[in-house]
């Protein structure tokens, strides 16, 4: 039985109790707000003004923003709105602008009048950006007059100014919000160009006749790529015109619905391809909610119900056929889901999933009368998306039977795991990682080398299927990927289940040549279609072996990189009998070198999985890994000059 302390040792009194007020709480703890410190939330705090600059033309005030990235890192975001405004604030005493830059939950989205759908929620994305920023400077363009003021970590650095405008009457009105991110916050400042230009041509989609341009001088190598504008007229219908441009269409045209319906706007375009994924992104007044919510809800129910009822009065599917399932109605499916709602209710401040019950019913609605209404008009692409929908079920079926009987086989094998799996002997999933290895020579050597106690190896044999180009039933009989699934035991596609991992971290380790990329790109796209949660909860990682072993007398060191190796011999001053290995495979390794260096915890560098963009991965898998030749021979030609090191 355990010692309790006596109570008055180690006072707990009302003195240990921090109360942070303001921006203070904000800096202690930044991924509240933005989700996290590193580059994804150094894009959050850019998305954060952008949405206010939207909001600004969801209310009928503003047609273009304009972003710039400058070469020192620091970011300017201007928007031709109304201008934040700058009288006083009844209850704060400060102006309206410095309320706005310097006080949480504090906006014009609360009340109802000034925006009646907006992004910016919470009221707390400027007043974020300024405690999270080494300085901000903000501009507002209104009543014939430039207001100017200055902030600092939150903190309000000069009085508000004011000057006459110079263009006079009827002048321009806006904001400009130029702000530099805080590096104690944010360790590096990196930004990724197409994570961002991705995320504005979403928002200029789903904001018919809005203009955002984006120029981005921390990026002068990309040079005269690093400037784009976007405008579309199509709205989501050109947005999933673009998402399946690589792929090939079951009907040429977009069905797309666009109606008010109890307040709400909703706009749904979808568009049925020949691939074997599913590609939903939904939006809730301009932010992606990455999690989906009750308005994807709606989408499914109303998918599946209006695709059954047609297939049964139509008679395309029999008396004797079972109903479709919601998995089957969405293969091949590319869909743009938004609604814009007077009273948004997300998930957290980083509005990754929508609330709104009302949502469901008003999307099943809007999109069960709109498809009713295409599959009558259409008959011809009527047939053909229910003929794919059959395919599918057929296709699930199969792959149903054939995991049963898997689980038959192993059942009278007498045990559940593949037979090469090396298991460990430690229990709990959160200790445990299971290496996935090419090849049977590797395997063997991984199997010697390992900590037995935490460490699963599992040899992958033969060629790799391109999950890519062929159905589930066709994925559950391949030996490797079975195998794989067997063993991290959480389940496929619908059913994973990440509470069910045997392993939390997955590690694929492949040879360092081109045959070892290949296979590692190979389990990716495995991964990616059809195990996405393991990638999303942080699970899946690429361990790093060695290129190149460099030996003085009886001393070795190991380099992952030919800048590593150059720096090392640079320090070893030209000096004798330098001899230099370069490692092609796992198997030039004996156990101890792997273990060494690639799977001791203490030495090893593993470089974790994770999907900054979903839109871009997905056309990158499509591109590289489809059926299509032509974008695969363009995607080559457009990098080719980027390659630096190939080995062939």
């Amino acid at each position: 039985m355990a010692t309790l302390k006596p109570q008055n040792d180690d006072q707990y009194s009302a003195s240990d109790i921090q109360v942070l007020e303001g921006m203070e709480a904000v800096r202690k703890r930044p991924g509240m707000y933005i989700g996290s410190t590193d580059q994804r939330g150094l894009h959050h705090l850019i998305y954060e003004i952008v949405d206010n600059s939207v909001d600004e033309f969801m209310a009928g005030y503003s047609s273009t923003v304009s972003v710039t990235i400058q070469e020192d890192g620091s970011v300017l975001v201007t928007d031709d709105g109304r201008g934040i405004p700058v009288d006083d604030h009844q209850t704060t005493g400060l102006t309206a602008l410095e309320t706005v830059m310097t006080t949480l939950h504090a906006g014009g989205k609360f009340g109802g009048k000034a925006y009646a759908v907006s992004g910016g929620l919470h009221g707390v994305g400027a007043s974020v950006v300024n405690a999270l920023s080494e300085w901000v400077k903000v501009s507002v363009y209104r009543e014939d007059k430039i207001f100017r003021q200055e902030y600092s970590r939150g903190i309000t650095q000069t009085e508000m100014t004011s000057e006459n405008n110079p263009d006079g009457k009827n002048s321009k009105t806006g904001t400009t919000i130029e702000f530099m991110p805080d590096t104690d916050i944010f360790s590096e400042l990196v930004f990724d160009f197409a994570v961002l230009s991705n995320r504005f041509k979403e928002m200029a989609y789903l904001n018919k006749g809005l203009e955002i341009s984006f120029k981005s001088d921390w990026h002068s190598s990309r040079w005269p790529n690093n400037e784009v504008t976007y405008y579309f007229d199509g709205g989501i219908s050109s947005f999933v015109r673009g998402l399946n441009q690589k792929r090939g269409v079951v009907h040429e045209e977009p069905i797309y619905v666009e109606k008010d319906f109890e307040g709400t706007k909703v706009e749904v375009a979808l568009q049925y391809n020949d691939s074997y994924s599913e590609f939903v992104y939904a939006f809730a007044n301009c932010i992606n909610t990455e999690d989906g919510g009750t308005h994807v809800t709606g989408f499914r129910s109303a998918l599946t119900r209006v695709l059954n009822d047609f297939g049964r009065k139509s008679k395309l599917i029999k008396d004797n056929e079972p109903n479709l399932a919601g998995e089957d109605t969405r293969e091949g499916i590319t869909a743009v889901i938004s609604v814009k709602l007077k009273d948004p209710q997300f998930e957290g401040q980083t509005k990754n999933k929508l609330g709104n019950p009302e949502a469901r019913t008003q999307v099943e609605t809007v999109l069960g009368e709109a498809l009713q209404i295409f599959l009558e008009d259409n008959p011809k692409e009527a047939k053909a998306i229910i003929d794919k929908c059959m395919t599918s079920q057929r296709a699930r079926e199969a792959a149903r039977k054939a995991r049963e009987l898997i689980i038959r086989k192993n059942a009278m094998d007498g045990g559940g795991l593949p037979g090469k799996l090396a298991d460990c002997s430690e229990k709990n999933p959160e200790l445990c990682e299971i290496y996935l290895v090419e090849g049977d020579s590797a395997g063997g050597t991984a199997k010697m080398g390992r900590n037995r106690r935490f460490q699963a190896i599992l040899p992958l044999w033969g060629k790799i299927l391109n999950v890519e180009k062929a159905r589930a039933d066709k994925i559950v009989e391949h030996d490797a990927i079975r195998s794989m699934i067997t063993a991290i035991g959480a389940g496929l596609d619908e059913d994973f289940d990440v509470e069910k991992l045997r392993y939390h971290r997955v590690i694929i380790m492949c040879d360092a040549d081109v045959d070892g990329s290949h296979i590692r790109t190979l389990l990716l796209t495995f991964f990616f279609r059809h195990m996405p949660e393991l990638i999303h909860h942080g699970h899946l990682y690429i361990a790093q072996p060695p290129l190149y072993k460099i030996s003085v007398g009886r001393k070795d060191q190991y380099v992952y990189t030919d800048s590593e190796r150059d720096e090392v011999i640079d320090q070893l001053n030209a000096k004798r009998n330098v001899h230099i290995q370069r490692y092609k495979g796992l198997g030039e390794m004996n156990a101890d070198q792997l273990w060494h260096t690639t799977m001791n915890p203490e030495s090893r560098t593993l470089l974790q999985v994770t999907v900054a963009d979903a839109v871009i991965a997905d056309e990158t898998f499509t591109v590289l890994m489809g059926d299509e030749v032509a974008p695969r021979r363009s995607f080559i030609q457009t990098h080719a000059l980027e390659v630096t090191n190939l080995d062939i």
